[in-house]
């Protein structure tokens, strides 16, 4: 069984706090002014290198977890030049801890992170100013799995049995809410803090169900390995519909580099359409990116791309990497409901489009 996919518990603790503090002073004010000020937003900046400068502008940028099918279009926009015709040099980096990239894009050790659109309210409740510039997987990924042999067959059927979760929060709110809305009682599932172990936690039956898997990773591979699932959408359970993956920067880099920042989409968003014109070549430089701690199999990537291309431009109906204010109002709206904030958090403070 193959190491999979970790979210620890998301805080900012005091020695994160103290870090962001030193190193990069918040400058929001300042920030929201330069970055536009329509609702929304559309982020500008006062930098303007040009993309023929001699020298490119270097940019690194933090991946949500080791490389995988939804980063075939950052490696394309690689191999296919793009970022250097835009005039940048661009740092693509795996995370030593899925929990560090937006703390390292605060700190101002990073200027981009690939994230969760539900982190950055919950970031931007604790004062960390942290903005989504853009949105690339635009639905749920992450499903409620139950065993076949479990017998759960909706949330309420999970009353009585086991729940393996990530160590985040976020997660097992999304599955009360599930359950209460098909009717059954929340305080009657056990949830289980398996860590790392979400796969494991499923084959040797320690736990019925997990949360926190995602259907184009962990279902996928489970079922290549013979476990029978039962997959249930949070859409489905009055969950709304939100971005499972965006790309956050600072309020002050997004101030200094907004350039930079907007020429590096502009070439991501040729690397998307090559990888949607040439999924196999794209794949393959993907593979490239394999290793023994991250180690990727050319069918589930393969079939993984399938599933993430239709979701993250709505099968060619959305402007890839546009967002809307529904969706992040209705993110906050039902992160306020779990009781997780309490502060008034507006969708203008926490996505930025980029122009």
């Amino acid at each position: 069984m193959k190491e999979h996919k970790q979210m620890k518990r998301w805080s900012w603790s005091n020695k994160w706090r103290k870090m962001i503090k030193a190193t990069a002073p918040v400058v929001l004010a300042a920030s929201l002014a330069a970055c536009g000020g329509e609702s929304g937003g559309s982020a500008s900046s006062p930098s303007q290198t040009p993309a023929n400068s001699a020298e490119p502008a270097e940019l690194t940028v933090l991946l949500d977890w080791y490389p995988n099918a939804v980063h075939s279009f950052l490696y394309a926009a690689e191999s296919q030049g793009y970022f250097k015709e835009a005039g940048l040099k661009v740092k693509l980096q795996p995370p030593s801890d899925t929990n560090d990239p937006l703390k390292l894009v605060a700190a101002g050790q990073a200027d981009l992170a690939i994230s969760y659109q539900k982190q950055i309210v919950l970031s931007r409740a604790e004062g960390i100013p942290l903005v989504s510039v853009a949105a690339i997987v635009r639905h749920p990924l992450n499903q409620l799995m139950a065993l076949e042999s479990s017998g759960a067959k909706s949330p309420k059927d999970l009353a009585g049995k086991k729940v393996g979760y990530p160590s985040f929060d976020l997660d097992v709110q999304t599955v009360k809410s599930m359950v209460e809305a098909d009717g059954g009682d929340p305080s009657k599932v056990e949830f289980v803090d398996v860590g790392w172990d979400l796969m494991p936690a499923m084959t040797t039956k320690r736990v019925d169900a997990i949360i926190g898997g995602y259907v184009n990773h962990e279902k996928l591979i489970l079922e290549k390995e013979g476990v029978k699932l039962q997959t249930m959408n949070p859409m489905d359970y009055k969950v709304p519909d939100f971005y499972e993956l965006v790309l956050a920067t600072s309020d002050e880099t997004l101030n200094k580099k907004g350039d930079e920042i907007r020429r590096f989409w502009e070439a991501a968003t040729k690397g998307f359409e090559y990888t949607k014109q040439n999924p196999g070549p794209a794949l393959k430089e993907l593979l490239k990116q394999g290793s023994a701690n991250f180690p990727l199999e050319k069918d589930i990537e393969t079939k993984s791309l399938e599933m993430l291309i239709p979701l993250m431009d709505d099968s060619g109906k959305a402007v890839f990497g546009q967002q809307d204010e529904a969706s992040w109002k209705s993110a906050i709206e039902w992160i306020r409901n779990t009781g997780m904030i309490n502060k008034d958090i507006q969708p203008s403070e926490v996505y930025k489009n980029l122009k």
